[in-house]
């Protein structure tokens, strides 16, 4: 199955770690902008009528942010433009302070059954410190909203000043509150955001010390239920993300929206920057693209093997040899000896060691020949 990904690039303040791409100064323009969404839609859905699409997932910016009347509106143009299943997963990101139980209603009456809560963590001075808008209260009253829903709460390691007894807290607030996924990933300072400054300044924790908050907060999640199936991603059974998954399996997913990357046919595409070019080459009937290439069979390789890797479920040998025609081992057979004492390997898969899993990068950055 293939998957969709639609952006909304409004927010109502941008926050100190945030390199996406998001305008917290033009939600005047979501009216607009919305319309052109419908139409790069429209336009899509005629080149791709043949293909059927097994989840959608709205990201941003801020897609709770805007009138939900436009995320009902959008739901109902991707139905009508796409093939898709009788059951998709429709995921809608957004972050506490910004939905009421009118706006989850709707979302919900315009299929949308899975929800990602961006908690980050449970300390109120950090979620200051890191320019978000709500806080812990906030947090748990949008979960009161989603109660007995499919949600999963994004918690984020490497935080000025965190501490294990920080990622227990933040931890057990989301699991206390019913998510059934979490996905626990560490704060990468980007150069051009205010927080690199901290980070040039060496204010915030080291690799080694982020690399131990993890490991007490994968411990944690376990003991409390959630099984890891991504190096960042851990749920309740049965409440993976099919959409993400669809990534890791090197799926075929069409992006809308600006900054949105596609995959399909063998070739990544990637859409304008420019909210203001995007409305323009929309309007005029022309795919935003910026960037167009097809993706040549050596680095086909390489990502299968890559994404793979990453999760818990590993490279099966038979699917490598199925959508290739040769040994993986083989191919790859300088890295394979290289990292086969971080490998395991069951029947005819191979997974990165548990203990090794968070430190996957520079494990496959062997296999870059």
């Amino acid at each position: 199955m293939s998957g969709i990904y639609i952006h909304i690039p409004f927010c109502r303040q941008k926050c100190t770690y945030c390199d996406f791409v998001s305008f917290p100064n033009r939600l005047n323009f979501a009216e607009a902008y919305m319309a052109c969404l419908y139409k790069e839609a429209e336009m899509r859905g005629k080149e791709l009528e043949k293909i059927v699409f097994d989840t959608v997932y709205i990201g941003g910016g801020t897609p709770s942010v805007i009138d939900p009347k436009y995320i009902y509106g959008l739901m109902k143009q991707i139905s009508k433009c796409f093939h898709l299943t009788e059951d998709p997963e429709a995921t809608i990101e957004m972050n506490p302070g910004t939905v009421d139980a009118q706006k989850i209603a709707l979302y919900r009456r315009a299929g949308i059954n899975r929800f990602s809560v961006g908690l980050q963590t449970a300390r109120d001075d950090q979620l200051e410190e890191l320019g978000r808008i709500h806080t812990r209260a906030d947090f748990v009253a949008c979960c009161k909203l989603l109660k007995g829903m499919n949600f999963s709460a994004d918690i984020m390691l490497g935080l000025k000043g965190q501490t294990k007894e920080d990622v227990r807290e933040t931890i057990g607030l989301a699991e206390q509150n019913g998510a059934t996924h979490v996905s626990m990933y560490a704060l990468t300072p980007e150069d051009g955001t205010p927080i690199y400054t901290d980070y040039l300044n060496g204010e915030l924790p080291d690799g080694d010390e982020v690399a131990e908050l993890y490991d007490f907060g994968r411990t944690l999640l376990k003991e409390k239920g959630y099984l890891r199936y991504e190096v960042s991603n851990f749920c309740k059974p049965g409440f993976g993300s099919r959409h993400n998954m669809n990534y890791w399996k090197r799926g075929e997913y069409i992006g809308l929206g600006v900054s949105a990357s596609s995959f399909f046919f063998g070739r990544r595409f990637t859409n304008t920057f420019d909210l203001d070019e995007y409305m323009k080459c929309i309007l005029s009937g022309h795919f935003p693209v910026i960037e167009s290439e097809e993706v040549e069979e050596k680095d086909a390789k390489f990502e299968f093997v890559m994404l793979a890797l990453r999760t818990v479920f590993g490279l099966s040998s038979k699917a490598y040899a199925a959508q290739f025609k040769s040994d993986w081992k083989k191919d790859f057979e300088g890295a394979y000896a290289r990292t086969k004492e971080y490998l395991e390997e069951t029947g005819d898969t191979t997974r990165i060691k548990d203990e090794f899993l968070y430190v996957q990068n520079r494990i496959l950055t062997e296999f870059m020949e």
